[in-house]
């Protein structure tokens, strides 16, 4: 099986949840937002977040300035304010170093995407950035595994890891895919009876040094 990793990007390498509560708790304020409206926002925007989630809530609670506004200020605020440990960047860099090829596949809009891999340093640290709106498919889809190892030089059919905390996407996609993979629980249980994890790691430093000194 040859060295290839391809990682999750949103609350893998990166803490999304963090910044996402943060913006939502000062947004609502800003606008006097019920506490059931606050939620309803979080749930609309806790998985993924678009243009079109800023249109629906605006117009539902008639909202200003526009929704296009809200979107550019969301994007800027999750661009400046997510963060990738230090620790994580030295072990994709040690992955590297020890021959593997390094790809991030995430779903989202590629500008957002690409701001938040851009600023936490990550895009540095890999050999490509994979990301759904501008491959075309969408995690657990297998093209957009395919296009992530084709970006960095890999074949997806001699195998390689997924590592993410995503259940479909990532690891019921990773295997659908033929990848091995590593489940970055955050301490939830794994709950499904299909498609277990190959491996299981409270967080993706953990399943970096995994993929270093257990199976590389």
């Amino acid at each position: 099986m040859q060295q290839l990793a391809i990682f999750d990007l949103d609350n893998t390498l990166v803490d999304r949840q963090g910044p996402l509560a943060a913006w939502i708790s000062a947004f609502s304020e800003q606008q006097a937002l019920t506490d059931l409206a606050r939620t309803r926002l979080f749930d609309a925007m806790r998985d993924r977040a678009s243009l079109g989630t800023f249109e629906v809530f605006c117009s539902e609670y008639e909202l200003s300035p526009s929704a296009e506004a809200l979107w550019l200020d969301y994007s800027d605020y999750m661009a400046r304010s997510v963060r990738c440990p230090a620790g994580v960047l030295d072990g994709l860099s040690r992955l590297r170093g020890a021959g593997w090829k390094v790809a991030v596949a995430t779903n989202g809009g590629t500008e957002i995407q690409t701001a938040k891999a851009t600023a936490s340093g990550i895009v540095d640290h890999v050999d490509a950035v994979c990301i759904s709106e501008a491959v075309g498919a969408r995690k657990p889809e297998t093209m957009i595994f395919q296009k992530a190892a084709v970006a960095c030089g890999a074949d997806l059919a001699l195998g390689g890891w997924m590592v993410g905390d995503g259940v479909d996407t990532d690891i019921r996609g990773g295997r659908a895919a033929g990848l091995h993979t590593i489940w970055i629980s955050g301490g939830r249980p794994w709950t499904s009876d299909d498609a277990r994890p190959d491996h299981v790691t409270t967080d993706v430093g953990q399943a970096i040094d995994l993929l270093l000194t257990t199976v590389g």
